[in-house]
């Protein structure tokens, strides 16, 4: 069971056992309408990280650019994740 815990909180991104995260999640604006069409990628996104041991420190949003007619705006989000057993 240890090396399962140490495998699903390895940072794939860096390739080490980090005690923070960081983590981009692309939101595009829904066509019609406002507010974002994918929110539950993000949600997603925030309950597998919390799966693994970690809790959302800090979240900041910018704009991403257009694609144009029809296909929204984007929205980037950074998430920065704490490992909780690491304090």
């Amino acid at each position: 069971m240890a090396d399962w815990d140490y495998e699903s909180r390895f940072s794939t991104a860096s390739g080490k056992d980090l005690p923070y995260v960081v983590m981009q999640v692309t939101l595009k604006e829904k066509f019609w309408g406002t507010g974002s069409g994918n929110l539950t990628d993000l949600e997603e996104v925030i309950n597998a990280q919390v799966a693994k041991g970690y809790r959302l420190h800090t979240m900041s949003t910018s704009n991403g650019g257009s694609k144009g007619f029809g296909g929204g705006d984007r929205i980037q989000a950074t998430l920065v994740f704490e490992r909780l057993d690491m304090r």
